[in-house]
């Protein structure tokens, strides 16, 4: 059992994609393996919407391994006895980075809604000063799945010379109406709850069931019909016959409040609403041609998709193959069978980490040096 401690960066200020500034600011992260004598051999993982710093590991005490255990340690997909990883929490989250729950010392209380809106672009920033405050000139590589995939992609595309590779997990280049839509319907969920208060709540009653509906509502786009069929079905919760009224009838029913409720203990509301409007403004293409997203890109890229993702489904990752290739980019794809859904890259470790492993040693052999 590998333990592990949550370290943090300070940072004087950061220039916001809206032309506002905050700061400063406090950057949780955690790093696994060793960085060689050159340098050469730095792995940037990205978290997904709700995820954190923890991706693998544990922390003194914990029952369960961080998020991405089954993917980053000794031997694995991303072998820490070969590189070093670094997974921060990213800008506007509430696991240890500054966000609208942080204290704006300004006022001494909670920013809530004062919190400037951010986009990717901006998480993306703010990891390149943790990046140069770690003395690492060029990383090997940048990895995520899901709102992590869209990090990776802005890596490549914003700070090319500081990166060989990018891996490209269940992601797009830009959020699509539909996938803006469910973002809405969450926010709208958060907000319609009379305890939000205008984001408000912070010592007070949470705003819990409306943030419990949200994440009802984006668990579902999560799935995909194939594992809720196997999974649920149409079983009776606890009951032999349809109660014919408003009660809890069916298995999934339950599934979806636990998952809401178990949110609510986790994660903040305002975050929720931030983080997804991050999504939503994401575009790398912003008036350009999706085919001219990536002149001047310099890095490799792999990309995965999961033929039962219906939120990023693979049609998103081949429109983003398409453009690399029309660059010449040395782009490489892998779509990979799953009933999983969008939880698919949380869930199908064995064929990611084949990809993933040789993809890295080939990175690493042409472009950095490694052995």
């Amino acid at each position: 059992m590998t333990i592990v401690e949550t370290q943090h960066f300070s940072l004087d200020q950061a220039h916001l994609k809206s032309g506002e500034k905050l700061g400063p600011l406090s950057v949780a992260y955690e790093t696994y393996g060793q960085l060689n004598a050159a340098r050469s051999n730095a792995i940037l993982v990205f978290h997904a919407f709700t995820g954190d710093a923890h991706a693998a590991g544990y922390h003194q005490g914990d029952a369960k391994p961080g998020w991405w255990d089954a993917m980053i340690g000794p031997g694995k997909a991303f072998d820490t006895d070969k590189y070093f990883i670094i997974c921060s929490n990213v800008l506007g989250s509430c696991k240890g980075t500054t966000g609208p729950d942080s204290i704006d010392p300004r006022t001494n209380k909670p920013f809530g809604l004062t919190f400037p809106v951010i986009t990717i672009e901006d998480m993306v920033d703010v990891q390149k000063a943790l990046v140069d405050h770690l003395g690492i000139t060029k990383l090997l590589s940048c990895a995520g799945g899901s709102m992590g995939g869209m990090q990776a992609v802005t890596w490549a595309v914003k700070y090319p010379q500081y990166i060989h590779s990018a891996i490209v997990i269940a992601a797009c280049h830009r959020h699509t109406a539909q996938q803006i839509a469910f973002h809405e319907v969450g926010r709208q969920a958060v907000m319609s709850d009379v305890a939000w208060n205008n984001g408000d709540y912070y010592g007070k009653a949470l705003p819990a069931r409306g943030l419990a509906v949200a994440r009802m509502i984006g668990h579902i786009t999560y799935m995909s019909w194939v594992s809720m069929e196997q999974k649920f079905g149409r079983k009776l919760l606890d009951k032999q016959k349809l109660g014919y009224d408003f009660s809890k009838d069916f298995e999934v029913q339950s599934y979806l409040e636990y998952r809401g409720q178990s949110f609510v203990e986790r994660f903040d509301a305002n975050s929720y609403l931030y983080l997804t409007k991050a999504m939503d403004y994401f575009n790398l293409a912003e008036g350009r041609k999706v085919s001219e997203i990536f002149k001047g890109v310099t890095s490799d890229f792999l990309v995965i998709s999961f033929t039962s993702d219906w939120l990023y489904p693979s049609s998103q990752s081949q429109e983003m193959v398409r453009a690399l290739q029309a660059e010449d980019a040395d782009v490489s794809y892998v779509e990979i069978e799953s009933d999983y859904g969008h939880d698919a890259f949380l869930v199908e470790f064995d064929d990611q980490t084949r990809a993933i492993s040789h993809y890295i040693a080939k990175v690493g052999r042409e472009r950095a040096g490694l052995a």
